[in-house]
């Protein structure tokens, strides 16, 4: 099994409970709040780790964020090669509201801190049979792309959040696209879920692409397979860290030796779990759960 590296955010979620989303000019008063362990990379390494992945994480903290590396390592995830910056650990803002749905805003902090240097000394300890996971949460993400290339590793890309400058990106180096509509549609232009997968896999024939569609389930594609897994009904608490769980145990899943359809389905299953519970990293399942309530969701 390849050795999975994450570079990726680790953040602190301030998570404010509230009836409806607050709107310009309006102030309301939350319901609670609670501070919890978040960022899209620390989530998805997480879910790898939990997923039964071999799984390092790479990325900056700052002095308030020891905890965060106890939750990762308490889960699996190795963390030697996480730095200290002089920053703050990022941070994010998350309103839910009454129906689970959320919105956040996050401050880079320490993510924005990483410098080459750092990636180069990172790297020097994965080879050709690994594979690097990126989202959008830290700098410099081009140098990685291209430095991860050059050593023969594969590269799954979670193009969130989404920013414009990323349809310039060199997309024939990416091995596996994960990412939703919104982001489909930022990269290709594409509303329409096959065109979108068309789009990206005319810039990388050879590329994987995993499309998640919400209700709609999910839509897999590369040059020879076009898969599609709807989702589980179950009650929707919090959203926060559906799609994180999902990239997790469906890249746990391929690179273990799942065929795609599976690797779908067990994703499917962990995201349902998860938006049953409060939280986002703290509410990923374990693969156990996964797998029994695999059974119980036939």
């Amino acid at each position: 099994m390849p050795k999975i590296l994450n570079y990726g955010s680790m953040n602190i979620d301030n998570v404010l409970r509230v009836e409806e989303f607050v709107r310009p000019g309006e102030t309301i008063v939350a319901q609670s709040m609670e501070h919890l362990p978040g960022g899209k990379g620390l989530n998805q390494s997480v879910a790898l780790a939990q997923a039964g992945a071999e799984v390092y994480h790479a990325g900056k903290i700052g002095p308030d964020g020891d905890w965060l590396l106890d939750l990762m390592e308490h889960a699996g995830v190795h963390t030697e090669f996480v730095g200290k910056a002089g920053s703050a650990t990022g941070k994010a803002i998350i309103q839910v509201n009454h129906a689970g749905q959320n919105c956040i805003v996050v401050y880079h902090g320490a993510n924005g801190e990483i410098s080459k240097q750092d990636i180069d000394s990172t790297l020097q300890h994965f080879g050709p049979d690994d594979v690097l996971l990126l989202q959008n949460e830290i700098n410099n993400i081009l140098y990685l792309i291209d430095k991860t290339f050059e050593q023969g590793m594969k590269i799954a890309w979670n193009p969130s959040p989404f920013a414009p400058e990323m349809k310039s990106y060199p997309m024939e180096k990416i091995s596996c696209f994960l990412l939703n509509e919104i982001e489909g549609y930022g990269l290709t232009g594409e509303q329409d879920p096959e065109k979108i997968t068309q789009a990206l896999l005319r810039r990388n024939p050879e590329a994987k692409v995993v499309l998640t569609l919400g209700k709609s389930g999910v839509l897999y594609r590369d040059a020879d397979h076009s898969v599609r897994h709807g989702i589980y009904q179950v009650p929707v608490v919090d959203t926060t860290g559906a799609g994180d769980t999902f990239t997790g145990f469906f890249l746990a899943g391929i690179t273990g030796g799942e065929s795609i359809e599976e690797a779908l389905r067990l994703a499917s299953v962990a995201s349902s779990l998860e938006v049953s519970r409060k939280g986002a990293a703290c509410a990923i399942p374990t693969m156990q759960e996964v797998r029994s309530a695999r059974l119980a969701l036939q």
